[in-house]
């Protein structure tokens, strides 16, 4: 089989039109290269030099070997490129998961940033609520997955995940603008039993939170309206249709929607990244560090927002 010494060491004695100068120039012996050469003759069945009695004359194959030869070894010199640039994180592939209001409001700026920072970077989005993902970060499908959790519903994840906090997001209460309380700074829960609600769907841990939080008020949520879509509940609430407890990445502003503090200190939902421990893509780290500088910004942002 023809490698790229073979090929450096034809290249170089048809270069030069000599065992010994090619020899001298490669760091070998003349020794070396004559039979690093009748090696190759043997095993192509082609003969690629004529021997002379102080040179030698290659012949068409020799040519042919050199003319394609250097092709491949273009080639290759590309591939070692690519190869140390994937190494240390200048190319390559990350696959994320992530939750809506994660999608909408963190990734945009980090993946913004890192396709600047590392525009050799391919990423891929799959997008779906926690448990639905987290099958594919367990078996390798995914690299990092947004997650959320709530202080009021708690959870765990499996002994191989690693969890890295990005933010903590304050619950906002959501009412329509001309809501009798909507003047209000901050009100108390217990005042909201008479009211509707609108929340996302029975089995989401958001759905969960709020009704262990009206528990600890004496009452149950009369929830009318249900979507996992928080610009549909800020709409609804927006037309005067209910109220409801909004994590703050997912508040829509809206003329007709006021934004509101439990009296109590506020519940909140925990934004945070998974990675299997024995992950070894070298562009996890490069990510993580654009995610939490992305979350951290809005943090800041939002803090305002939900005082």
């Amino acid at each position: 089989m023809i490698s790229p010494l073979h090929i450096q060491t034809v290249r170089e004695v048809v270069r030069t039109g000599s065992f010994a100068d090619a020899a001298r120039n490669l760091g070998y012996t003349a020794s070396a290269v004559s039979q690093q050469i009748a090696a190759l003759e043997r095993t192509s069945g082609v003969l690629l030099f004529e021997r002379r009695a102080r040179s030698v004359r290659p012949t068409n194959a020799a040519f042919l070997l050199v003319k394609k030869g250097n092709d491949v070894l273009s080639a290759l010199d590309d591939l070692e490129r690519e190869m140390r640039a994937t190494a240390c994180g200048q190319k390559g592939l990350v696959q994320l998961g992530s939750f809506p209001t994660a999608s909408a409001r963190i990734l945009p700026h980090a993946l913004a940033e890192l396709s600047r920072t590392r525009p050799g970077t391919k990423i891929t989005l799959s997008e779906g609520e926690p448990d639905e993902l987290l099958p594919e970060l367990l078996d390798g499908d995914l690299d990092l997955q947004l997650v959320y959790r709530y202080d009021l519903f708690p959870r765990t994840w499996p002994d191989q995940i690693v969890e890295t906090t990005l933010m903590d997001e304050n619950l906002v209460l959501c009412v329509p603008a001309a809501h009798p309380l909507a003047r209000s700074r901050t009100v108390p829960l217990r005042e909201l039993d008479a009211e509707t609600w609108i929340a996302s769907r029975p089995e989401t841990s958001g759905a969960q939170a709020l009704l262990r939080l009206c528990k600890t008020a004496g009452f149950t949520p009369d929830i009318a309206f249900r979507s996992n879509d928080y610009a549909v509940v800020c709409g609804l609430v927006a037309r005067g249709l209910g109220i409801a407890l909004v994590p703050a990445l997912g508040c829509v502003p809206d003329p007709g929607l006021r934004m509101l503090r439990l009296s109590r200190r506020s519940p909140q939902r925990h934004v945070t990244v998974l990675c299997r421990s024995t992950n070894t893509n070298p562009l996890v780290k490069a990510v993580m560090h654009e995610l939490t500088s992305a979350a951290r910004h809005l943090e800041t942002e939002l803090t305002p927002k939900s005082a």
